[in-house]
């Protein structure tokens, strides 16, 4: 929280501030002692014995560089809408629907099949390829868009959301033994909500950084606005790009287990085993 804070305040106070250095180092400091508490608890609230798994450490750390960049995506994607284009409340609710929906149906209805034909990983990987493309557009998105062209593409490519986070969940779960599963869901839900909200505190700043700058410069509310959304859509891009090679690099897929017969011995080398 303190982290956040002091990102939040960096627009008032400037990243160079004894405000913003003093609250950050401090933040450090809370982190490294927590840190240090559970590696030596008798009985620590989060065991550091989960991090030794590639999976799950890849893949909490693949979920908060996507999720800081998506859920920000939304945030700053309506500000756009109604900042710059002037839509109303309703018309923005309207124009981000479609996100909602793709997402909604690619979840629930097509991820479990692609990810058993496919595979987790190569599921991950097309969906963050997909979000790439989200945020790249956006990155580029003109003062006066039209919906149909510069908006809509972008919506349909967030079905990669609906790809992404279900793979990604059965990958960061299937690292976990049977003893630390609820240790790994619950470490799963905090990290989601700390890329959340990181994620949201930084682009946003970030925007009105570039926006204050822009306007100092002489240019209007709207190029000012649309500047500040550029950079922090293409900030999160690269987030994207990044977790794409943390997930290449970490989130291995696991070798297969020799299969053990009737006799509970594993086959002899050189007959086929059936999965």
């Amino acid at each position: 929280m303190l982290g956040i804070y002091t990102v939040v305040k960096v627009e008032e106070y400037g990243w160079t501030s004894a405000h913003t250095l003093g609250f950050g180092a401090l933040a450090a400091v809370l982190l490294a002692a927590f840190l240090v508490r559970q590696a030596t608890a008798q009985n620590p609230l989060m065991p550091l014995r989960i991090f030794r798994s590639r999976s799950v450490s890849g893949a909490n750390l693949v979920q908060i560089l996507m999720v800081a960049a998506l859920f920000s995506f939304q945030i700053l994607v309506a500000l756009y809408l109604q900042k710059v284009l002037g839509y109303g409340a309703a018309e923005t609710g309207l124009a981000m629907l479609p996100a909602a929906a793709v997402i909604g149906a690619v979840s629930l209805g097509v991820s479990a099949r692609l990810n058993a034909r496919f595979g987790e990983r190569n599921v991950l990987l097309a969906g963050l390829v997909l979000l790439i493309g989200v945020l790249g557009l956006l990155a580029r998105v003109p003062v006066q868009a039209h919906y149909a062209v510069d908006l809509l593409p972008v919506m349909l490519l967030a079905a990669g959301f609906g790809l992404a986070l279900p793979a990604l969940t059965t990958l960061g779960m299937s690292g976990a033994s049977e003893e630390d599963a609820g240790l790994a869901s619950g470490l799963f839900n905090t990290t989601q909500q700390i890329g959340m909200a990181l994620g949201v505190a930084v682009l946003s700043t970030l925007a009105a950084s570039r926006t204050e700058s822009l306007a100092a410069d002489g240019r209007n509310q709207a190029e000012a606005l649309t500047g500040g959304y550029h950079l922090a859509f293409a900030v999160g891009a690269g987030l994207l790009v990044t977790a794409f090679a943390v997930a290449v690099t970490m989130l291995r897929r696991p070798g297969r287990r020799p299969a053990v017969g009737q006799d509970g011995n594993a086959p002899a080398a050189g007959h086929p085993v059936t999965v």
